[in-house]
């Protein structure tokens, strides 16, 4: 007989349906991240308007990502691909109480490791930014130290956020742990706003920012624990490790941490070498990152997050029925992701225009993230697609190899963006439109930054960032490739965009046309009016032409819409 929490439910038969679908429990997910999104766009302009790009945001977005190793390495991501298959599993075993006893024993395993590494990020926030940002001196380094000191405890209050997620979202509840960081966004908004009100400028707007942050990470776990509470009543809080589901649980964990691990070294390589180029690298990283991320959360995560619990509680061997459900779920995601990719390459400068070209943030500020953005929608599609083949291995059971997959992701990653960005690092905006572009050395040039005066100096914003991003779109690509062939072994074949992906990108050529078309039209106009006139026509053509060729998500789309249309209105 198979331990608790580590051996399989009662299995449906084989070739049995494959369970409910998760396409009400994704949209739900991804309302939930709608809204935070939403929320988190607002904070982006309210961060523009104020700081623009430049030495404050560089700093915070360094902060900000040092301790978010703690949320990365130990919250959701993790949480998911560990707790919850065991936690689910529990769940449909009929075992509620030993199921509390495991939520509880794992609130107390995590509380305790995540209190140490806050300890030990706020005594050596020096060191650590002197590691991860070499080449900031000075303000900025400075700046950058007192931030990782506000910020990293109210990251350890994100990790129990995500502990509140596993548990939400295992007893298929999935909008409020999604829509929570609200709280996040909005306590950031809302001190920005207050502290500049009253005459706050400069340096000290970023002090507060942090302060706002901090505020966020504990309403949004505060917001969530009314509700885990009476979902998994009893949840006694312990320690124990001697529980069969914990053991599972951190059985699951330390290759699952290996695997985020590595793929948050990604993001650590790459605010190393950012801070090796031009003032504004970092910056406009994060901002491009912001809509980059978007997509991600709304149509991979949300279809990954909601196909987890499902496929945990699935026969592992019934690969028809598992095969059946990536299948759908890859569709899904390739029908939402490449119209983003459409809007970023075709309009991209107008739709981050539209958010965040305000105050500090002029038309090359807009220029630089666009660019940047363009590279990293080249990876896209691979990045959501890898997501829920990552979680279809961790339902069977699989942690290791998408670590090592990661690994090799990394390491090309870093390799390349390393070559790429000094290169465009040499390139800068000095105009309008490609024109407007122009080289401050010889190409190719030498495998070194810039001198620390030419990075450091006012002036053009340089494009090194672009490089970064790009080298890390095809690393994607390479990583997906590697999980395919994996999933192929233990389920079956799967097909980028679930045997779909043709008729998507003749949607997508012809959704590009539209836009091409309109962009002499709204060129002239302020961004978000562009955006405005643009934005629907090119959806439209997009949705039809996909739903004319048979795409099934296009077509249950227009459906649903038809029958809204048609349905009777009530009478007074």
């Amino acid at each position: 007989m198979s331990e608790p929490g580590a051996g399989e439910p009662n299995p449906p038969e084989p070739g049995a349906a494959p369970g409910p679908s998760s396409r009400g429990a994704s949209a739900l997910v991804g309302a939930g991240i709608l809204l935070s999104r939403l929320s988190g766009l607002v904070r982006e302009r309210v961060i523009a308007y104020f700081l623009g790009v430049g030495v404050a945001v560089d700093a915070f977005r360094a902060a900000l990502r040092i301790p978010n190793l703690l949320q990365n390495l130990l919250g959701e991501g993790v949480l998911s691909a560990s707790f919850i298959p065991v936690y689910a599993r529990l769940l449909a075993q009929g075992e509620q109480e030993e199921a509390g006893r495991v939520a509880g024993a794992i609130a107390g395993l995590l509380s305790a490791l995540a209190g140490v590494l806050v300890v030990v990020g706020v005594v050596l926030a020096r060191p650590l930014a002197l590691v991860l940002t070499p080449g900031f001196t000075g303000d900025r380094l400075e700046l950058t130290v007192t931030l990782i000191r506000i910020l990293t405890p109210g990251i350890g209050f994100l990790v129990l956020s995500a502990w509140c997620l596993g548990i939400l979202n295992s007893h298929r509840r999935f909008f409020l742990s999604y829509v929570a960081p609200v709280l996040w966004n909005g306590a950031q908004i809302a001190v920005l706003v207050a502290v500049a009100a009253v005459g706050v400028t400069g340096t000290s707007l970023a002090v507060a920012l942090a302060w706002g942050t901090f505020a966020g990470g504990v309403l949004q776990f505060l917001v969530q624990v009314p509700a885990v509470r009476r979902l998994a009543s009893p949840l006694p809080l312990s320690v124990r490790v001697d529980l069969p589901g914990v053991r599972a649980t951190i059985g699951r964990f330390v290759p699952v941490v290996a695997g985020r691990g590595v793929v948050q070294v990604l993001g650590y390589v790459e605010l190393l070498l950012a801070s090796l180029l031009a003032v504004g690298a970092v910056s406009a990283l994060g901002f491009a990152q912001v809509f980059y991320l978007l997509p991600i959360s709304l149509f991979g995560m949300s279809v990954a997050a909601a196909e987890l619990p499902e496929l945990s509680r699935m026969d592992q061997h019934d690969r028809a029925a598992l095969l059946a459900r990536l299948q759908d779920g890859l569709a899904r995601i390739a029908f939402f992701v490449t119209l983003a990719v459409v809007a970023y390459v075709a309009i991209g400068d107008l739709v981050v225009g539209a958010l965040l070209q305000t105050g500090a943030f002029g038309p090359d500020e807009t220029r630089l993230v666009w660019y940047v953005l363009i590279a990293y929608s080249g990876g896209l599609l691979a990045t959501t697609a890898g997501r829920l083949l990552q979680n279809a291995l961790y339902a069977g059971g699989d942690t290791r190899r998408p670590a090592a997959y990661a690994a090799i992701r990394v390491s090309v990653a870093a390799a390349a963006g390393a070559v790429l960005m000094l290169q465009l690092d040499r390139v800068v905006i000095d105009g309008p439109g490609l024109d407007g572009l122009r080289t401050i050395a010889e190409l190719p040039a030498p495998i070194a930054p810039l001198p620390a005066g030419v990075r450091e100096a006012p002036g053009p914003l340089h494009l090194g960032a672009a490089g970064l991003a790009l080298a890390s779109a095809g690393a994607a690509w390479l990583e997906l490739t590697l999980l395919r062939r994996r999933v192929a072994t233990v389920i079956g074949p799967v097909r980028v965009g679930g045997g779909q992906l043709g008729r998507i990108l003749v949607a997508a050529v012809a959704a590009a046309a539209v836009a091409l078309v309109l962009r002499p039209v709204v060129g002239g106009f302020h961004p978000l009016l562009g955006v405005a006139l643009a934005g629907p026509p090119v959806a439209l053509v997009y949705g039809v032409v996909s739903a004319a060729l048979g795409v099934d998500e296009a077509r249950a789309l227009l459906d649903g819409a038809a029958r809204r249309l048609q349905r009777p209105r009530p009478h007074g």
